[in-house]
């Protein structure tokens, strides 16, 4: 369906929408026109809210309640559409609560300053004050690997702004972000502030990210995506997340089976289909081989298979073609002389965790994003090594950093060229309450809930 200035519409035209590991049908979208997605931002872009901060507090709270209290059905339209296994897929519902409540609390603390003039020659005394005032019109693009989640970590703090929004959710994974969008709705939500147009990106998207009434584009994808719709975009904010080649790095003083475990849960979850995932764990010469040989014990503790299994940890790939590629770039690396330790068959879209030793470091799957549940270890002589590495890649989002030196983790934590480096966790570690974003080809300003309304705001300045 489609929400064009508060109703909601269907086409004729529609997007089947399938479970990836089955590929049973699941549900339908409308597919909409370029024409239409200009038109959605139009109307979006002239409605004016008068909602207090108050008003979008109860609202953004009451959505998360009644989310909530449908944590099951969210839940499972997640595993329907994605593929995600269900245990991963409550633990999003939850996130996206958590989210929603943060950022009803920060719009509630969205505040200016006082400023002093009278600091030049002339001594004059005015009065200058800040105030942060919403950017207008925000275009969200969100992925498919958390249809839910995605669609809150942006859309929750643009609301909390006061903005309009205007989302296109993934193609593939449309069913939980339309869901959402009525359970603002429902809760108090004017339906002319926010529009969802759902179609094909290249001409949904392309019509959207030129159209002069977008203020500002938050979007979730591949960096070559993320640089043509900068390209596109011109002189508004943006504010893109391009995914990483997340490393951790495993030092010879560390906690080997904290960093082993910290490596399987951030290259396994979510089948691997995460932006600040475990991409590639760099491991100094001296413990490698007992760190190998704890991360393969972890790995086959991980069940994988029906994402309706309550008892698998993970579920699918997105589709058959994506496994496909996973699959390729893992035998490249044999071939390139690294050593498969685990990995079961892959079946379908299904592929189970995979831990490779002795990886090149040129090799595609550690230089670019690989999206599966891949574990390759890279084999390194020092920190300064590792860290030369990590930095002369072209991402930079998160890193892991596995030490209990004080000093060597402040000397990472002060060479590495990322937007976090989190010490003694993984680079999947995260929290609602800080900033969330990468450097370099990783993307451009930052995610968290107050981070992302600061992004979302603009700031004008009063003078007395």
């Amino acid at each position: 369906m489609l929400l064009i200035n508060g109703e909601w519409l269907e086409t004729d035209e529609k997007i089947a929408v399938r479970n990836p590991f089955d590929e049973e049908i699941v549900g339908y979208a409308s597919r909409a026109t370029g024409e239409q997605a200009v038109a959605a931002a139009k109307y979006a872009k002239a409605y004016e809210s008068d909602l207090t901060a108050y008003d979008r507090f109860e609202i953004l709270t009451g959505t998360a309640a009644q989310i909530e209290r449908e944590e099951a059905e969210y839940a499972g339209q997640i595993v329907d559409e994605c593929g995600a296994a269900m245990k991963e897929a409550q633990k999003e519902v939850r996130r996206a609560v958590t989210l929603l409540r943060v950022c009803a609390e920060e719009a509630k603390r969205i505040s200016g300053e006082a400023i002093p003039t009278d600091v030049t020659s002339d001594r004059k005394r005015n009065l200058a004050v800040t105030l942060r005032e919403p950017i207008g019109l925000v275009l969200a693009i969100t992925p498919f690997n958390r249809p839910l989640n995605q669609v809150v970590v942006k859309l929750a703090p643009a609301l909390a702004a006061n903005n309009s929004v205007i989302l296109k959710p993934s193609e593939r994974t449309p069913l939980s972000a339309v869901r959402f969008v009525k359970c603002l709705i429902a809760n108090g939500l004017p339906a002319k502030m926010v529009s969802v147009v759902t179609g094909d990106p290249r001409e949904v998207g392309e019509a959207l990210v030129t159209c002069p009434d977008v203020d500002m584009i938050t979007f979730t994808g591949s960096r070559a995506v993320g640089e043509r719709i900068a390209k596109s975009a011109g002189m508004i904010r943006t504010a893109f997340e391009l995914g990483d080649s997340g490393a951790l790095i495993v030092l010879n003083d560390a906690d080997l089976e904290r960093a082993a475990d910290a490596a399987a849960k951030g290259a396994f979850a979510t089948a691997g289909q995460s932006c600040r995932g475990v991409k590639r764990i760099l491991v100094q010469e001296g413990v490698a081989d007992r760190f190998s040989e704890l991360l393969v014990e972890q790995a086959k503790k991980v069940t994988f298979g029906d994402p309706h299994s309550a008892q698998n940890d993970i579920g699918c790939l997105i589709d058959e073609a994506a496994a496909q590629a996973v699959e390729e770039r893992v035998e490249e690396s044999v071939r390139s002389g690294a050593k498969l330790l685990y990995g079961p068959p892959r079946k379908g879209s299904v592929v189970g965790p995979r831990v490779l030793d002795f990886v090149p470091k040129d090799a595609p799957l550690v230089l670019e994003e690989t999206f599966g549940p891949c574990a390759p270890i890279i084999r390194v002589k020092d920190l300064a090594e590792a860290v030369e590495y990590v930095n002369s890649g072209e991402y930079g989002l998160q890193t892991g950093v596995f030490t209990t030196d004080i000093h060597r983790a402040f000397e990472a934590a002060r060479k590495i060229r990322s937007g976090a480096v989190v010490i003694n966790d993984g680079p999947q570690f995260e929290s609602p309450f800080i900033p969330f974003g990468g450097v370099k080809k990783s993307g451009l300003g930052r995610e968290g809930a107050r981070f992302a309304i600061e992004e979302m705001t603009t700031v004008k300045t009063i003078v007395f």
